[in-house]
């Protein structure tokens, strides 16, 4: 019973959630990817499709293999991931010159332009993710999570979920 003055209680205190900085990072972590594929999903696009596109676009004519083994993924898995895209129009595979063998991946115009539309995406999505944060605390953040994924040993700009989906 309460005493006079006190508030009313209902019943017993709420669990403490978890706490770390572990949790938060997964918490923001998926909040961020699922925030992000609601934003692109007006372009036919998945956070998966934009990965891959932005790879082809940082290094035009990569062979599907060094993609796959970039990626960590048998080659077989990126062949359907690429089908897809080029489904959309957006990649393309040219057979290498050097080995008749590989097939090189290039973005197609339609390929660059929606990149464009998913970089300008992407800016709209950090900043609202980040809106709590002045410029100095983003890039002190952004510092000190590219230490973190250093530390332990992520390949940079390759998302780990490519190896969980098989």
């Amino acid at each position: 019973m309460n005493s006079p003055g006190q508030p009313q209680t209902t019943g017993p205190a709420p669990a403490a959630g978890p706490r770390g900085a572990a949790f938060l990072l997964a918490q923001i972590g998926a909040h961020a990817a699922g925030r992000f594929a609601e934003r692109i999903g007006h372009l036919g696009l998945t956070p998966a499709d934009v990965g891959l596109l932005r790879m082809i676009a940082g290094q035009p004519g990569r062979s599907q293999r060094a993609l796959a083994e970039d990626l960590g993924v048998v080659p077989s898995r990126v062949v359907r991931l690429i089908d897809g895209l080029e489904g959309k129009g957006l990649v393309e595979r040219r057979r290498s010159a050097e080995d008749r063998r590989n097939h090189e991946l290039h973005l197609t115009a339609e390929g660059k332009r929606t990149l464009g539309a998913v970089s300008r995406a992407a800016a709209a999505h950090e900043d609202a993710l980040l809106a709590a944060l002045d410029p100095e605390q983003r890039t002190r953040l952004l510092g000190l999570l590219q230490r973190v994924a250093a530390e332990q040993e992520l390949t940079p700009g390759v998302h780990p979920g490519y190896r969980a989906r098989g």
